[in-house]
């Protein structure tokens, strides 16, 4: 017969934990660590963070009964950066930046580049009269206004709630 050695398991893995939201936080950050640990981190296209544009541009979106107005700030960006197309009822905007630093001193010579694009696109409401949308670009905000159609901007009534 085989010699089997009985171990006691360790006294803390047969315990109740003291705090349940401690061991389910654990538990999250264990799960989140495993998912994130497949995916490749990504850099921001413009250079150091915080100081220029990330990967995608935020943009505000703001409707009214006239018109549909969308804001987006490229900060470091030119009007020749960027490009705003418009097919079958979807916005693009794309952008590109090229930045390019040489600094020369009697003992050393640096040069950087940095290089990136974005591009980012939304579904414009059936509403959007397509020849209406114009966009204008000033001190890095890019702003765009398309009008709704005649037919979109119907008067609002109100309806009566009866009893039953």
């Amino acid at each position: 017969m085989a010699k089997t050695e009985i171990t006691r398991p360790d006294e803390r893995s047969l315990s109740r934990p003291l705090d349940l939201f401690s061991t389910m936080r654990n538990e999250m950050n264990r799960m989140l660590e495993r998912f994130e640990h497949d995916w490749p981190r990504l850099p921001g296209l413009f250079g150091r963070a915080g100081t220029t544009l990330g990967m995608v541009p935020e943009l505000d979106v703001r409707e009214d009964g006239k018109q549909l107005t969308i804001e987006a700030d490229l900060p470091g960006l030119a009007e020749k950066d960027v490009a705003l197309t418009l097919r079958d009822g979807v916005l693009t905007i794309k952008g590109e930046r090229k930045q390019e630093r040489e600094e020369k001193a009697e003992n050393y010579h640096m040069m950087e580049r940095s290089f990136g694009s974005f591009e980012r696109s939304l579904r414009l409401p059936d509403t959007i009269d397509e020849n209406s949308v114009e966009a204008r670009f000033d001190k890095g905000v890019l702003k765009i206004t398309a009008a709704k159609r005649p037919d979109a901007m119907k008067a609002e009534r109100t309806i009566a709630i009866k009893k039953a």
